[in-house]
């Protein structure tokens, strides 16, 4: 069973940034696609950036230029940065992992706010 813990959320102000952080449980990190989605209040869940075992990266369009996924995996561990975060950003984002099946963490919120 894999189980995936999201952490580096929180509120910042527009501009700034957050890297967020997902760690997964399992041996099979290594050869697995990894993912970050959100889901805004009111809004249905969105793809943000996608990451393949290969290194791979696809991001959504209302992120390009803006945000950067990455993985360790030495660490069991995919990464988020965020910069340039704007009001619209605000979300709980989900950290997501495919191998046959999909595998979801519990999700991290993110506030960007003044």
């Amino acid at each position: 069973q894999v189980q995936l813990v999201e952490s580096g959320g929180g509120l910042v102000q527009p501009g700034g940034s957050l890297r967020l952080s997902c760690t997964a449980s399992g041996s099979i990190f290594r050869i697995a696609a990894m993912g970050w989605y959100r889901q805004a209040p009111g809004k249905q869940r969105e793809s943000v950036a996608i990451i393949s075992s290969g290194g791979s990266t696809n991001y959504g369009d209302s992120v390009k230029g803006r945000f950067t996924i990455s993985r360790d995996n030495a660490k069991n561990t995919v990464y988020l940065q965020m910069n340039s975060l704007k009001p619209e950003d605000t979300a709980v984002y989900y950290c997501n992992l495919v191998y046959g099946m999909d595998y979801w963490g519990k999700g991290t919120l993110v506030t960007v706010s003044s």
